[in-house]
């Protein structure tokens, strides 16, 4: 696997990367680029394109300090992908079986955007961008939602 260092890569650990490169495959569109096998028939790692961004995912190794989502109890980040369409893209993610963690709406800085749980414990942000907003406005409109959200 020979990563372009030149551009971002993302390296997720799953419980089972078979099974995670085809659901990515399915939900999302991404192409399988590569794959290593280990001589016991282990899947190493699935290295996948997701819009020209390499993307590749491996089992656990928890003596390696590898651990999925799952072991961890949730993830704190968000992976933000750019669809022309998000409402496609968000009923193909939610009939391969994503989960929702934010519900698909219009946002007050112009993208069309929600965000799904994958069945491995990532979570991704499906973004859309449907208008250009002046960035006073979303300053403004992030200041007035924020103030009523409770950060606690």
């Amino acid at each position: 696997m020979v990563l372009d260092m030149a551009h971002m890569a993302i390296h997720l650990v799953v419980t089972d990367p078979v099974r995670a490169a085809a659901w990515y495959t399915e939900a999302l569109g991404a192409q399988e680029t590569n794959r290593i096998t280990l001589p016991d028939g282990r899947t190493l790692t699935v290295e996948l394109s997701l819009d020209g961004t390499v993307l590749a995912v491996a089992g656990e190794m928890p003596a390696l300090g590898m651990r999925s989502p799952a072991s961890f109890g949730g993830t704190s980040a968000a992976l933000h992908v750019s669809v022309p369409d998000a409402d496609a893209a968000w009923a193909r993610a939610l009939q391969a079986g994503a989960e929702v963690f934010e519900p698909l709406h219009d946002a007050f800085w112009g993208d069309r955007t929600g965000q799904i749980l994958d069945p491995f414990g990532h979570r991704w942000a499906l973004d859309q961008h449907v208008r250009d907003v002046p960035h006073d406005e979303v300053v403004a409109q992030a200041a007035e939602l924020f103030s009523e959200t409770s950060t606690a």
